[in-house]
Formats: structure tokens, C-alpha cells, sequence
């Protein structure tokens, strides 16, 4: 009915008159565009639209998909907000590791070159400065080492599927991260601290910065449980004497039998012995020994159970994944055996590096900065039960 009116006017009216009418057409239109409600608004519910036929259309769509739909929004605030902390976190990292080495040269190694013997004198001095080398050298790699990417570009590298944020294929081992934004090769966590992913080729130096430091406040803590008693004492005693009046009263015989001189009525008691310099080294003291206990606890749990998982040769992610295969395999009466699992001697060589007995030294005990093994791309599954690298 509309077309045979238009053409009804088409053939009656002149071409004026079309026009008027045209331009009255597309003044009314826009007058009902101005109307709508804002850009943004429109944008929101179209995407709350897309969002909904989107749950709707696969037949594939389960609970897990609904859930990482709705919670998509706190999920990338709880990135963002890490990532934005992460210098934050370095910083801190920085600044209480740089207060306990200065307590520890400034405050603690005049008191060892006064208390101690010169045996002891020489263990405090070589295990306190071997810990702070191995802290800073593995801290300062972890941070700057990137984790391992996969390429980007299309070559024959085998893998196990495709990302479905970043669009490329993932090898095995491979898992995106939020955070980074990026597929990481054999990814642990994202750790804050570093404000880097543990990956395939930073993996054994946050490991190593995590050992070292346990150490290193396992044996502050407990090196200094002495001094952190006797600083604890002295200032309670300092508190008790600043608490007490400057003066005794003296009153009734006391004046008469001049005890005190003529127009003084209060007996004036000794300064404190203690100087703003002895306050100050006592609690820096107890302030070393309470970080360094509480940061050993925390610090040691995590590295337990990295060990734990290094000892099974699988990584963080790996653990729920392995898990829940196990479960499943298990009700359908099968054991399920991780591929990447080499035995537990195999799994530390590898993880390290050692390839050689010397190795246990100069990779283990002292720092190192070889590459580890393999490539992060490709794993031998179910390898030979021999020793892998022979030591």
C-alpha cells in the first residue's frame, strides 16, 4: 500500500513537490533520532543484546561458559588492578630487602664483631653475604627475564589448540595470561612480585629468589632471636621509665631534716640512661626480626609447595588441570600418569639445569644464569626410564 501511494504522488505531484516532500521525510526522521537515548546507552544494551543470543545459540554452551561470560567485567578490573600494582609490588619487594641489608651491615655486624668468636664471626659473614647475592641475582632475573612466547608467525611448531584470545596456535604446556595479555610458554602464575608471569624461561629464577629468601629470613629470625629478646626488654624498660615522674616528692620530716636544699620540695631522679640512638637500634631490631619471621613462615609454604610441584614435574595451572583428569579416569577405572612427569630426580635436573656433577655447584649453589632445558615449544612424553642427564 505505501508504494502504490508513493507512485500515486510521483505521478501527480511535479518534481518540487517530491523534494518538499523528501526533505519533510528526513527533518521528521531526524527529529526521531534526536529523541533516542544517548550513544553510550544504546551501546551498553546492544551488547547486553549479543550477550544474551550469544548464550543462547550454541548448543555447546554449559555452566562454565555462562560463568566466564558474567563475571567477564571483574575479571579484566582484577587484571587491570594487578597490573597497575605490580611496581607497586617491585617497589615494595625493593625497599624492605634494601631496610633489612642496611639493619643487617649498619646495626647487627658491629654488635657479631663485638659479641661473637671469629668463627662464628666468619659464618655470619659468609652465609649473610652468599644469601644476599643469591636474593638479589635471582630477584633481579625474575623480573627481567621474559617467560617465553610462542611465535605468532605460521610455522610447523606441533600444537595442542588454538587460543581464543590471542588467535594463535598453543603449543603444549602453553596457557594465556590475563594479565600479560599474551599466551606463555610452560605459564606457572603471574606473580605480583615480580610483576612478570613464572614461565618456562624465568621459572627456576623465581623459584631460586623464593629458596633464597626463605633462608635468608630463617636465618635472620632466628640468629636474631637474642637481640630481638634483649631490644624487646630494653623497651619496656625504656617505656617504664618515661611513664614514671620526673620527681619524688619529699614532705613532713624530710624538709625538716634537710634532706633536701632551701625552696626544693621534690627530689629529682636520674635521667634515663638510654640515647635516641639506643631507641632507635632496638627497634629496628625487633622491626628486622618480626618482617623476616613472618615473611619466612608465608614465604616458606609457597616454596614447599612449588617444591612439591617441581618434585611431579607439573606447574600451578598444571596441578587443576591434572586433577581433575585424574578424577575423571579414575570413575571410569583408569590411573591417569602426567606426561610431563619424569621422575622425581629427572623432573629437579631438568627444572635446574644440571647436566654434570659440578653443576649441583656452580647452577645450584652459586648464581647462574644458563637457559633451561629445552625450548618451551616441544616435551618428550613418557620418556625412557633411564636418567636423562646422567650425573
Amino acid at each position: 500500500m505505501v508504494r502504490v501511494y508513493y507512485r500515486c504522488r510521483m505521478r501527480c505531484c511535479p518534481s518540487s513537490v517530491l523534494h518538499l516532500l523528501r526533505c519533510v521525510r528526513l527533518r521528521s526522521s531526524a527529529r526521531r533520532g534526536r529523541s533516542r537515548l544517548p550513544l553510550w546507552i544504546r551501546e551498553i544494551w546492544a551488547y547486553i543484546r549479543l550477550l544474551v543470543h550469544s548464550l543462547c545459540f550454541s548448543s555447546l554452551t554449559d555452566s562454565d561458559v555462562v560463568f566466564d561470560s558474567v563475571f567477564e567485567p571483574v575479571f579484566w578490573t582484577v587484571d587491570y588492578v594487578t597490573r597497575w600494582f605490580g611496581t607497586v609490588f617491585v617497589c615494595l619487594v625493593v625497599i624492605l630487602t634494601g631496610s633489612i641489608m642496611v639493619i643487617s651491615y649498619v646495626v647487627l655486624l658491629p654488635l657479631v664483631l663485638y659479641k661473637y668468636s671469629p668463627l662464628w664471626i666468619a659464618w655470619h659473614l659468609c652465609y649473610g653475604n652468599w644469601i644476599i647475592v643469591m636474593i638479589s641475582f635471582h630477584y633481579y632475573k625474575a623480573i627481567t627475564t621474559p617467560p617465553g612466547y610462542p611465535p605468532t608467525e605460521k610455522n610447523d611448531t606441533p600444537f595442542v589448540s588454538v587460543c581464543k584470545k590471542c588467535i594463535i596456535p598453543k603449543p603444549a604446556r602453553t596457557h594465556h595470561c590475563g594479565i600479560c595479555n599474551r599466551c606463555i610458554l610452560k605459564m606457572d602464575h603471574h606473580c605480583p612480585w615480580l610483576n612478570n608471569c613464572v614461565g618456562h624461561f624465568n621459572h627456576r629464577y623465581f623459584f631460586s629468589f623464593c629458596l633464597s629468601m626463605t633462608l635468608g629470613c630463617i636465618y635472620c629470625s632466628i640468629s636474631g632471636r637474642n637481640l630481638f629478646l634483649e631490644a624487646y626488654n630494653a623497651l619496656e624498660h625504656i617505656k617504664h621509665l618515661d611513664m614514671e615522674k620526673p620527681g619524688i616528692p619529699v614532705t613532713g620530716m624530710g624538709l625538716l631534716i634537710g634532706l633536701l636544699p632551701p625552696g626544693q620540695t621534690n627530689f629529682q631522679t636520674p635521667a634515663t640512661p638510654y640515647t635516641l640512638k639506643d631507641k632507635m637500634i632496638y627497634k629496628s631490631i625487633i622491626y628486622m626480626w618480626v618482617l623476616t619471621s613472618t615473611a619466612g613462615v608465608a614465604l616458606g609454604a609457597l616454596t614447599f609447595w612449588h617444591a612439591v610441584l617441581i618434585s611431579r614435574g607439573e606447574t600451578s595451572i598444571e596441578r587443576h588441570t591434572n586433577s581433575k583428569e585424574m578424577k575423571r579416569m579414575m570413575k571410569q577405572g583408569r590411573v591417569y600418569r602426567s606426561p610431563f612427569n619424569y621422575g622425581r630426580l629427572n623432573n629437579w635436573k631438568i627444572f635446574l639445569g644440571v647436566e654434570r656433577t659440578s653443576h649441583w655447584v656452580t647452577r645450584v649453589l652459586l648464581p647462574s644464569g644458563h637457559a633451561p632445558h629445552g625450548n618451551g615449544l616441544t616435551w618428550d612424553a613418557f620418556p625412557a626410564r633411564k636418567d636423562l642427564t646422567p650425573v
